[in-house]
Order: C-alpha cells, then sequence, then structure tokens
C-alpha cells in the first residue's frame, strides 16, 4: 500500500475525486503534464523540442504489446488505426468479416461501408461472452478478417485471442483487434497470441492525451501491404538525411510499419503517451494487472451482496479492468454519484466502473456506499 500512496502522488485527481471511469478517458498523471509543458517551453523559448521525444513512443508502446518498434505506426486514434487495416485488405466477392454484437461502432463501422462490398457476420454474445464455439462456426474460408476487441468496452468481458488467432488463420483470415481497452491494463503479447494487426488509442488506460494511438502490423504483413493514405512519413526517412531535396518522383514505402503514417503526428500527445507508459513499464504490466483485478475483486463480491445483478463475466480467463452491473436509471445513478466526486458511466443499462492500478479499495468502498444510499433512495 505504500507503493500505492506514492504512486497516487502523480495523480492530482486523487485529491478531488475517486476516479473509476478509465474506460471512457483517463485523468492525466503530474509527469505526462510535466514533460508537455516542457515541451511546449522548449518549441516556444527555442522554436524546437528536445530530440528525447523524436520516436513518438513507438518504442514503449512495442514492450507493453511485446512487438518490435518497426512493427508499430503512430496514428491519430484506434479508429484511424482499424480503418487502414480495413482499407489495406482485399475483398473477393462472397467474403465477409465476422465481428460481435458487443462491440464498439469503431470497430465494425469500417466494414460497413458499400464500398467494400464486405458481408458482416455478427456472433451473438451469451450472457455478455463470445463462445469460442460460437466464432468457430461462423469463421469460413470466405472470412477475410475476424475483428474484435480484445475487451469489450460495455461488460469487460476478455477474449482469448490466441484462439481467436488460430481459428482466424485456419481459414486465411486476419485478426485485427481493438486493444483500447485492454493495453496499459491487462497483459497483451502479439507475438505469443499470433496476432495480424492490432490498434489503440492512449487516452484510456495508457493514462495520455487524446489525439495519439498506435498501430502494430505484424512484421511478415508490412510490406505485403500498401497504405491506403500515403506522405512523406510514408517513405523511409534515412533516404533523405543528406539530400538536399525530396525525390517526388518516386514513391519508395518504409520497410516498417511507418509506411502506415501519411503525415506529422501530435508531438505533445506522444510526448505524454511516451512518459505515461514509462510510469506503467515501471511499475511493471502484471502489477498493474494484479492491482486492478483485486480492486474488481473487492467491487464484484459487494455488487453480489447488494443483490445487483453483475453483467462482467466473473471466470478469471474473461475478466479485465471493467465491471459492470445493473441498476434501476443508470444514468441518474452515475450522475448524482459524479455530484459526490464519484466518477463511474452509465453503459448497457447499467454501471460501469473501471479502477486503475493507483485507486484504492478505500474508493471502491466509497462507491459501493454511494450505490447503497441511491438503492435506498430509489425506494
Amino acid at each position: 500500500m505504500e507503493d500505492i500512496e506514492k504512486t497516487r502522488e502523480q495523480f492530482p485527481i486523487t485529491r478531488n475525486k475517486a476516479f473509476l471511469n478509465h474506460a471512457a478517458q483517463s485523468p492525466l498523471p503530474r509527469p505526462v503534464t510535466d514533460a508537455i509543458c516542457k515541451c511546449v517551453n522548449e518549441a516556444s523559448n527555442f522554436g524546437t523540442a528536445s530530440h528525447e521525444w523524436d520516436d513518438g513512443g513507438k518504442p514503449f508502446f512495442a514492450k507493453l504489446i511485446g512487438a518490435k518498434p518497426g512493427e508499430i505506426a503512430s496514428v491519430e486514434n484506434t479508429s484511424i488505426g482499424l480503418n487502414i487495416a480495413a482499407n489495406v485488405l482485399s475483398y473477393p466477392s462472397g467474403s465477409k468479416v465476422v465481428t460481435t454484437d458487443l462491440e464498439y461502432p469503431s470497430v465494425t463501422y469500417p466494414w460497413l461501408r458499400k464500398r467494400l462490398g464486405v458481408k458482416v457476420h455478427y456472433v451473438k454474445n451469451v450472457n455478455g461472452k463470445i463462445l469460442l464455439d460460437d466464432m468457430e462456426k461462423a469463421i469460413d474460408d470466405k472470412t477475410i478478417a475476424v475483428a474484435i476487441s480484445h475487451v469489450e468496452y460495455s461488460n469487460g468481458f476478455r477474449q482469448n485471442l490466441r484462439i481467436l488467432s488460430e481459428i482466424a488463420h485456419e481459414h486465411g483470415a486476419y485478426l485485427i483487434v481493438d486493444a483500447i481497452q485492454s493495453v496499459g491494463a491487462m497483459h497483451v503479447d502479439v507475438k505469443r497470441d499470433d496476432v495480424d494487426f492490432l490498434t489503440a488509442s492512449c487516452y484510456k488506460w495508457l493514462l495520455s492525451p487524446p489525439g495519439v494511438g498506435y498501430l502494430y502490423v505484424k512484421e511478415g504483413l508490412i510490406e505485403k501491404f500498401e497504405p491506403p493514405l500515403v506522405g512523406w512519413a510514408s517513405v523511409d526517412q534515412k533516404i533523405f538525411e543528406t539530400a538536399d531535396f525530396w525525390d517526388i518522383w518516386s514513391l519508395k514505402l518504409s520497410k516498417t510499419a511507418s509506411r502506415f503514417e501519411a503525415g506529422t503526428s501530435s508531438r505533445l500527445g506522444q510526448v505524454g503517451a511516451k512518459v505515461a507508459m514509462k510510469m506503467l513499464l515501471d511499475f511493471g504490466v502484471e502489477n498493474v494487472k494484479r492491482r486492478i483485478l483485486k480492486l474488481t475483486d473487492q467491487l464484484i463480491d459487494s455488487v453480489k451482496e447488494m443483490n445487483l445483478q453483475l453483467q462482467t463475466p466473473e471466470e478469471e480467463q474473461y475478466r479485465s479492468g471493467i465491471v459492470n452491473f445493473k441498476i434501476n436509471k443508470p444514468q441518474n445513478v452515475a450522475l448524482k454519484l459524479g455530484r459526490k466526486g464519484i466518477v463511474v458511466s452509465a453503459r448497457a443499462n447499467g454501471i460501469r466502473v473501471s479502477p486503475h492500478f493507483y485507486n484504492t479499495e478505500e474508493e471502491i468502498e466509497r462507491l459501493v456506499k454511494g450505490i447503497k444510499n441511491e438503492k435506498k433512495t430509489a425506494k
């Protein structure tokens, strides 16, 4: 607990609120805002920022997901990453994409456009879970891609990426993963799970400003695909280190995932993301996960004691940093809790709670007390 108290000093939000809403948008830690201010001041006073920010945070994101830096492209957000994946693939007549009925819109919308001409097949959840048997039945030789969230935004159900990749690859399909609700909170290993594409924004569990995210593309696939958008950032930058002029007569795409970048990214966002990801790595990803699961275990026990319907699967293999439970008028409850300084979300006809590693047992108790008071008031 001493380490947590020391960590909490880096989160000014803890002085004002019990912030339990990291599945929405996280408050910024002090080291993140300090780094952004430093970068702004350097640009203001000297016209440029330190070269320590030049890698855009890619090595840190790569480490968080078990990838190589050269497999990482900078993107503005998860939606852009998913759209890139959707637009580099080919769709023969009769092809389909398999997804689920628990997905966030950004996971399904890229494939619903008429231009692609692809059928989108939705595997239905069973009591908040996506059963692997149902996924296996849906994925066939006509399937071009399986597009899913690692962790589902509404109830926190966590998919088994390794088994899904095996099923997809048996039929020649690609596994495309939205990891915005897992990277930074849960262990992610794209090599172990043999993921083809994975993308995540950084403003949730990665404790960073909006406007910055990353796209992972498996090394063996990078040069197979031509990016849907190109610009100066798409080509090998080393070519121009000693050149007086850009080569505007030929397009020599980078052999790394940066070929999927078109132009300048948010430098300030990347500065913040780099510092935030370093914080998480220093604390230890497994320690972060363990801490989050301890807090969500506590909440689940309390939800059951209050006889509220849990919408989050309890089994360990399905768990994540999100807990959802049904309650009457969840929008009103979330609003009233917010007025008391307890920040949660109303989702899927329930209350969604998403604590991070710096939250405490006392904050969970404070939330539970607030829920009990609302239940009494509602009677």
